[in-house]
């Protein structure tokens, strides 16, 4: 296995995490890590998706100037200009 330096304060978390879990350090260190990279893809394939989205409704007309948008979420919650 391949040596990552960690900070004393972040193994001390680590094999507090471990303890909690009954797990090894190294066990859970790789699970939370997966846990963690899966979500951020998930996050990023999201976040593409809602872009490609956008990007078609300005395309495709289904938009309006950001100006408009503003005034009526102004008027609406009585916000000043």
């Amino acid at each position: 296995m391949d040596m990552i330096p960690l900070k004393p304060e972040r193994r001390a978390q680590l094999d507090e995490y471990a303890e909690r879990h009954g797990q090894d350090p190294a066990a859970a260190l790789d699970e939370a890590l997966a846990t963690y990279l899966d979500g951020e893809r998930q996050d990023f394939h999201e976040a593409v998706e809602g872009i490609r989205k956008g990007y078609e409704d300005v395309t495709a007309g289904r938009a309006r100037p950001a100006a408009e948008f503003l005034s009526q979420v102004r008027r609406k919650h009585d916000l000043p200009r």
